[in-house]
């Protein structure tokens, strides 16, 4: 069953750790043993499994800004002025999927689930399905 989790973004671009929440579903979901699917709905942000270590969390912004400047010549601007952003979001994936075992989501010692957002502030929604 698709469940949905809205996050409030303060900033134009920034991470937000959403872990806890998404353990949260797959415990509610009652699946002992199976998947978990994130994913955003939107394509300026992205999920990602890393460390949330926030001076790591910089250096992924740091590391994104230097890959896709926000300020480039993107065709897409003349539009939005939010190239950037779509480009940063396709390199970095809108969606994972992590195993489930008894009934919380099989990370490793140091992983996290990390929401990106790319173009805020914004309210954002991620969907997380499990399945058994």
């Amino acid at each position: 069953m698709l469940e949905e989790i809205i996050i409030s973004t303060e900033k134009r671009v920034e991470i937000v750790d959403i872990t806890n929440m998404v353990d949260e579903l797959v415990r509610k979901s009652g699946v002992e043993s199976g998947i978990a699917i994130i994913w955003t709905f939107h394509t300026t942000s992205a999920i990602v499994v890393n460390e949330g270590e926030p001076r790591l969390m910089k250096d992924i912004l740091k590391m994104l800004d230097r890959v896709i400047p926000e300020e480039g010549d993107y065709g897409h601007n003349i539009i939005d002025r939010n190239a950037d952003a779509h480009l940063r979001a396709t390199l970095l994936g809108e969606s994972r999927v992590i195993p489930v075992e008894n009934g919380r989501l099989k990370l490793g010692t140091w992983q996290r689930v990390l929401f990106i957002e790319l173009d805020g502030p914004r309210n954002r929604k991620v969907g997380v399905t499990v399945l058994g």
